[in-house]
């Protein structure tokens, strides 16, 4: 059970940072006071608003409108592409399916990945290669697949330049990670309704937790519901910004750095009775093999240390944590496929 101050205490309003990522193509000066801010956000916060980022409107409103038209689909529909069916994790997953602290999210979503053909982990090889494979995609809206898909390519070239400039912020090789990017990385995309309070009270859109990737690329409609857990150990409502994405760091950020760039705690509260809510995040990851060591930057001396869970231990090659999440998180495609590996490999 998650001790963190329950969703239902009211939260503080409060505004995250505001990033504006084209400030790097105004000249030396621009670039340096966007440094300046990006490294205050990503020490300090761990989350901020981006603004500047070059996804247009039109493509917005295009992904967004083809995200309703799927939620508006016959259920049977719906549930023909159930996650269950896959060993790789993909596909849709009911409301109150999905858990998060051992808690049920009430929400359903669509899992999507990059397309590549099925990577049946040989003997020896870590379990982690099954979460390699093909999407389900609904026979209905043909469209989805390709605005998806795009969708993914353009904020992953959106993420691979933020996390460039990010890390000559902190005055580290901008490049180090490329390497554990490439055609091979693991970008995730996260199609979400979350349909309003819950038939027995609860509140728990999503649990309180930290993405386990490198950064994640929030779009969210102007319902609202995402909070952040701030230095005071509350958790405060993130206001909708029209026309941002909500950036935060994931974990291997924190544990490459030591610390020193935060992974903070977040989690979405259902709207209230029947008012639906709307988000697609985009999860920026690195190939499921990668290794990833240490960054070399001049505040290394100042990091404070991970934070530590036992309950969560993290491990520096990429695919084991997030084996590590997808079993926890969805117990019906273990029971289905993965029986003999409920011990994270």
């Amino acid at each position: 059970m998650d001790d963190s101050p329950g969703a239902s205490e009211s939260p503080v309003v409060t505004d995250l940072p505001v990033i504006d990522l084209s400030a790097a193509d105004r000249g030396p000066q621009a670039r340096a006071l966007l440094h300046a801010q990006l490294h205050d956000a990503a020490h300090r916060v761990g989350f901020f608003q981006l603004v500047g980022h070059g996804i247009t409107e039109a493509r917005t409103t295009a992904l967004t409108s083809a995200v309703r038209r799927f939620f508006a689909l016959p259920e049977a529909e719906r549930r023909a592409l159930d996650i269950v069916n896959s060993p790789h994790f993909r596909g849709y997953t009911r409301t109150g399916d999905e858990r998060t602290g051992g808690s049920r999210d009430w929400r359903d979503q669509l899992d999507i990945g990059a397309e590549r053909p099925v990577r049946a982990p040989a003997p020896g090889e870590p379990a982690y290669w099954w979460l390699q494979g093909p999407n389900q995609w609904p026979d209905a809206l043909p469209e989805l697949r390709t605005l998806a898909l795009a969708w993914m390519s353009h904020l992953g070239a959106v993420a691979d330049r933020l996390l460039r400039e990010l890390l000559t912020a902190i005055g580290a090789p901008p490049d180090f990670y490329a390497p554990a990017f490439g055609p091979g990385a693991h970008p995730q995309l996260k199609l979400v309704r979350y349909p309003g309070s819950a038939d027995d009270g609860t509140d728990q859109g999503v649990g309180a937790h930290k993405d386990y990737g490198f950064l994640t690329l929030l779009l969210q409609d102007q319902v609202g519901g995402l909070q952040v857990q701030r230095e005071d150990g509350a958790f405060h409502d993130v206001p909708p910004m029209p026309g941002a994405f909500v950036v935060n760091l994931g974990e291997l950020l924190e544990v490459a750095t030591d610390g020193y760039l935060v992974a903070t705690r977040h989690r979405v509260v259902s709207p209230p009775g029947a008012t639906e809510r709307y988000s697609v995040p985009y999860f920026h990851n690195p190939r499921l093999d990668a290794r990833i060591d240490p960054l070399p930057f001049p505040y290394a001396p100042f990091a404070p240390g991970v934070t530590t869970d036992p309950a969560n231990p993290l491990h520096a090659e990429f695919g084991r944590n997030e084996w590590k999440g997808k079993l926890r998180a969805h117990p019906q495609v273990v029971t289905r496929h993965h029986t003999g590996l409920l011990v994270p490999a």
